[in-house]
């Protein structure tokens, strides 16, 4: 079974029928989402979002910077498991943090964050040794402590408020529960999948082997961490009335920001907002949208500059000792040289 699927990917990759319909979806994707923004927005008052964006309190502010910077922190340990996944456990974890944290930040904002974040990882741990290859698993490994995540959170979230979902895909309640369970009973099977023997993926240099079922277990928690704070940076900024509950507005939100992913625009521009928009329907819109505009300013736009200022500073430090250790290179070749100079002097004098 397994043999014959990846047959029927090589298969596809060979026609290019993956590129072609990644790029379909994502145009299909963000064709609907301009469509959806261009009629919720008809009517916005926009006084009325500046007036909404200043009277948000500062507490609030504060508390959903807290939890950006949590989230931040999480995705921190995606590099840290996944560097070790690889058997390079002397890479330190200070490293992992500035690779993680720059590289999902960057490719949060520049879009096409599977380039843009490998090349920036790719900058910082081939310092280190690591080679375009071990990045690549690497960027694979992370990805996939990703959508582990992602998927508990739906699984669990949308088995308890399938209504949540229904409100952005506009299927049955009933069919989003049913899909939910089978997203749940999918992440066990993987997890007894990979707990009973070493699973490998990929060949040759390009093999991976998956993390065993306990390991498994921490991706899954690292993810929901990850996503849980995420998602409770959006609950403080969104507006009190209604009180959908916390684990709705968490749906809604991890299913805009797939979405915004499908759809490989920085940021999910327009498709996180249009999802949003929809998803959480029964809230005033120029308060959402002075919410979601905040969100965006504290989880894209602030850590992207935080960023951009480490990686300058970064490459300003290995710039000036690479020059010290250049001009300390051609001092010890000087050295020799004087000598040889001052001993041909001396013979030439007679001295």
């Amino acid at each position: 079974m397994l043999e014959a699927i990846r047959r029927a990917v090589l298969v596809l990759r060979q026609k290019q029928i993956l590129h072609r319909l990644g790029v379909a979806i994502s145009v299909t994707v963000i064709g609907i989402a301009c469509y959806v923004l261009f009629h919720m927005l008809r009517g916005i008052d926009t006084f009325e979002v500046i007036e909404a964006i200043k009277s948000t309190e500062l507490r609030q502010i504060a508390l959903s910077a807290l939890f950006v910077a949590a989230g931040y922190f999480t995705l921190t340990f995606y590099d840290w498991f996944a560097v070790r996944a690889i058997g390079r456990s002397d890479v330190p974890y200070r490293v992992n943090a500035l690779a993680a944290f720059t590289s999902y930040s960057i490719g949060h904002n520049v879009g096409a964050s599977v380039f843009t974040g490998g090349a920036v990882r790719y900058r910082i741990y081939s310092a280190y040794g690591l080679n375009a290859i071990d990045v690549a698993k690497i960027c694979f490994l992370a990805g996939l402590t990703f959508w582990l995540g992602n998927a508990a959170v739906l699984g669990l979230g949308i088995t308890c408020h399938p209504e949540a979902a229904a409100s952005i895909d506009q299927l049955p309640v009933w069919l989003n529960r049913v899909v939910a369970i089978l997203i749940i009973l999918a992440l066990v099977g993987y997890v007894v999948w990979v707990w009973t023997q070493p699973r490998h993926v990929g060949r040759g240099p390009w093999s991976v082997v998956l993390p065993g079922g306990p390991l498994t277990l921490l991706q899954i928690v690292i993810g929901i961490f990850d996503l849980g704070f995420c998602a409770l940076a959006m609950y403080v900024l969104v507006p009190d009335e209604p009180n959908l509950g916390f684990v709705v507005v968490a749906v809604i939100f991890v299913s805009a920001t797939l979405l915004g992913f499908a759809s490989h625009s920085p940021g999910g521009l327009g498709v996180f907002d249009a999802a949003m928009l929809v998803g959480l329907w029964q809230m005033d819109r120029e308060d959402l949208l002075a919410g979601m505009l905040l969100f965006r300013l504290l989880y894209y736009i602030a850590p992207f500059i935080i960023s951009v200022i480490l990686l300058t500073f970064r490459e300003v430090i290995l710039g000036a000792r690479s020059k010290r250790l250049r001009q300390a290179a051609l001092g010890l070749e000087a050295g020799p040289r004087r000598e040889a100079a001052y001993v041909r002097e001396r013979r030439d004098t007679g001295a």
